[in-house]
């Protein structure tokens, strides 16, 4: 099927199964999942594999399910888990997610990640958020098939792909938080300390394994961005050795703060 139609039919199964209208969706990344406890009151809630197109996450820190959340005043889509790339998914299944979060009504897509970090002044359990990204894989949601009548043509305007009227918001309710740039390469294994290095010369703070291509999808189908990296641990050559537990580890001990940042996030929406 094509991938917007599926989207769309996903997005019915999704109003169908947790009600509506929605928000915001959230996409919680590494090490986020048990943070949509500490968002809101969980109102309802379905497993992602139920949902036309969505695969169940194989990756050790990641969820698999679907719920409406109350934050605030705010109803929330979270999606907790993702699939990724070096999972061998194509570019369409790793953007249907927020595709259906979009087709569901949601006008802006949260996303998260676990995040390598870079930049000194970012200390691992620190929450940043992303001013602009690199997308280093190689690959758009964007290519082959044109988009069907209805959707906006591919050639998208990425100008203000995280969106700055979120930032400015999120900052004044929040100002101790940092922004970075992202760089989001295929993975799975950490970078090299060469790589951190090149990376380091073409402005990135933040380095991870996901969230450039569903940012793109996400503003291709007219809603907007905003990402939040948690930095987990300092980047290849930065520090000690690289391990996925520690990534784990570092999202369980900020689970209180990103769960402040994004409260704070969905009511400057």
């Amino acid at each position: 099927m094509n991938p917007y139609a599926l989207a769309e039919q996903a997005g019915r199964e999704l109003t169908d199964h947790l009600g509506g209208p929605f928000d915001a969706a959230v996409v919680l990344g590494s090490g986020w999942a048990e943070v949509a406890d500490d968002l809101g009151d969980v109102e309802a809630s379905v497993a992602a594999e139920t949902i036309t197109g969505f695969h169940p996450p194989t990756v050790l820190g990641h969820g698999g399910s679907l719920s409406a959340v109350a934050v605030g005043s705010r109803r929330v889509l979270v999606m907790a888990g993702r699939v990724h790339l070096y999972e061998g998914h194509s570019p369409a299944e790793a953007v249907h997610g927020v595709r259906s979060a979009v087709a569901a009504g949601c006008p802006t897509v949260v996303l998260t990640n676990a995040a390598g970090g870079m930049n000194p002044e970012h200390g691992v359990g620190q929450p940043v958020l992303i001013s602009d990204h690199i997308n280093l894989t190689g690959l758009s949601p964007l290519s082959g098939p044109a988009p069907p009548d209805g959707y906006a043509v591919r050639f998208t305007d990425l100008t203000d792909l995280y969106a700055e009227r979120i930032r400015t918001a999120v900052r004044r309710a929040d100002p101790t938080l940092a922004e970075g740039v992202y760089a989001g390469l295929v993975g799975p294994h950490f970078e090299t300390p060469a790589e951190i290095a090149m990376l380091r010369g073409m402005g990135a703070d933040l380095v991870g394994m996901s969230t450039v291509l569903e940012a793109i999808a996400v503003r291709h189908m007219g809603a907007e961005v905003a990402g939040v990296s948690l930095v987990t641990n300092a980047a290849a050559g930065m520090g000690g050795a690289l391990d996925h537990q520690e990534v784990l580890d570092a999202g369980q001990a900020a689970q209180g703060r990103v769960a402040e940042v994004l409260r704070t996030l969905v009511a400057s929406l």
